[in-house]
């Protein structure tokens, strides 16, 4: 087994929100070569630009990581550590072909010794029935004979400028005990927090999908009781800022949720739960109530416009925030796009506004109704969906005509007499 201290070369396979922070941390103290199989990314990131907006210019251009779109330049790493995306199906199986093919390009290149460690998202049990069962086959190698491998789930928080990859407590463990010291000292030597070694590799990836299960659970409460505060003709969050006064109460939200994490991780476990005997009830519940909000506020957005007497093929609409969390340029999976879709569907023409919009980020709805800055134009209705530090300061009233409907799905325009708030 190595040394956390021996002059070790490390290869990231996969360099997106997870795989760049943690590429850069780790080249402080090893050699590093950041594989990735999108040749555009890589040229980017060896200009000094990041996309995902997590690394600055200075800490890229000032990095000593070999950036590559040639997994050849991995051939002589001693730790693999995978990091690449685990999406689902459009039925909402897990997709693990990027983790299939990741497994594949590590395998050729397995040697004597190496250690490799996944931080993709997974089920429990992936590890060893999916992972371990390719890298054997592609290296001719046995595990915990002629390699080891560990699990360490990434706990990433996009768009989170306090909480850096060396601030995150990180969950270790491995393929046999050696392997599980070796892991756990070698994420030690650049985390400042620490971590946190569990017994086998299914603990480590079981806790990883339950932190973003109990999070679309408790949001998927917080909408389902947003529903009754509509029929019952009371503010959402005026009770929630009552209820929160009391000191053991969760400060859950509601909210579109969207993402490649709180909507995705949760069908990881029910999938595996299912095939294992057990069908999920609360959790494939509460799936179905946080998937359902959007078209629930299309819904009351055109029964508002109705109410207001505005023709609805000579309306045109304004959405107002894309990506699926505030203050983020990601765009996977966002719940905003299925509001344009359902009142596309209306006859409503609709325009769009986003401060990460690009000419390369998105290409699910037409360029032309992309607006590129909020001018003085008049909509009959404008939906807020997320909340970006850069709608601050927004005059919303210069968007609206009258009569016109402002929706301000997460209360941020508190001057605002909005007709309709989550």
């Amino acid at each position: 087994m190595y040394s956390v201290s021996q002059d070790l070369k490390i290869g990231v396979i996969g360099l997106g929100y997870v795989g760049l922070p943690l590429a850069l941390e780790f080249s402080n103290f090893y050699q590093v070569v950041g594989f990735d199989v999108n040749p555009e990314r890589v040229k980017q990131l060896r200009c000094g630009v990041d996309k995902t907006g997590e690394v600055n210019e200075d800490s890229l251009c000032g990095s000593t990581v070999n950036f590559s779109d040639d997994h050849k330049e991995t051939r002589e790493c001693q730790i693999y550590i995978v990091t690449v995306p685990t999406p689902i199906n459009p039925d909402t199986t897990p997709d693990l072909v990027p983790l299939r093919r990741a497994c594949e390009i590590v395998g050729k290149y397995l040697s004597q010794g190496n250690i490799v460690v996944f931080e993709s998202t997974v089920y429990p049990g992936a590890t060893d029935e999916i992972c371990i069962p390719i890298l054997e086959a592609f290296s001719d190698l046995k595990i915990n004979k002629d390699f080891y491998v560990g699990y360490s789930p990434e706990r990433v928080n996009p768009g989170d400028k306090n909480r850096k990859f060396s601030d995150i407590v990180k969950i270790t463990s491995g393929s046999n005990e050696d392997a599980a010291s070796f892991i756990d000292m070698f994420y030690k030597r650049v985390l400042k927090n620490g971590t946190c070694k569990v017994g086998s590799i299914k603990v480590a990836e079981a806790a990883k999908v339950l932190e973003n299960t109990q999070r679309d659970v408790n949001i998927a409460l917080i909408n389902e009781f947003s529903r009754i505060c509509h029929t019952l003709n009371i503010s959402t969050h005026e009770v929630l800022d009552a209820a929160r006064t009391k000191w053991n109460f969760f400060d859950f939200r509601p909210g579109l949720v969207g993402g490649h994490c709180i909507g995705i991780d949760p069908f990881y476990l029910t999938y595996k739960s299912s095939i294992s005997g057990y069908t999920p009830k609360l959790i494939l519940s509460g799936r179905e109530i946080n998937d359902g909000v959007a078209a629930f506020v299309s819904t009351e957005f055109i029964k508002s416009l109705v109410r207001k007497r505005i023709h609805l093929p000579d309306a045109t609409v304004l959405v107002c925030g894309l990506t699926f969390k505030e203050n983020c340029p990601d765009f996977r999976n966002s719940k905003s796009f299925e509001i344009i879709e359902i009142l596309q569907s209306s006859n409503l023409n609709v325009e769009v506004h986003d401060p990460y919009l690009s000419s390369d980020s998105v290409n699910l709805i037409p360029k032309d109704t992309c607006l590129s800055d909020l001018k003085s134009k008049k909509y009959s209705g404008v939906i807020f969906c997320v909340a970006h530090d850069q709608y601050s300061d927004l005059d919303v009233m210069t968007l609206v005509s009258n009569p016109g409907v402002i929706f301000d799905l997460k209360k941020q325009f508190k001057k605002v007499n909005s007709d309709f708030c989550l």
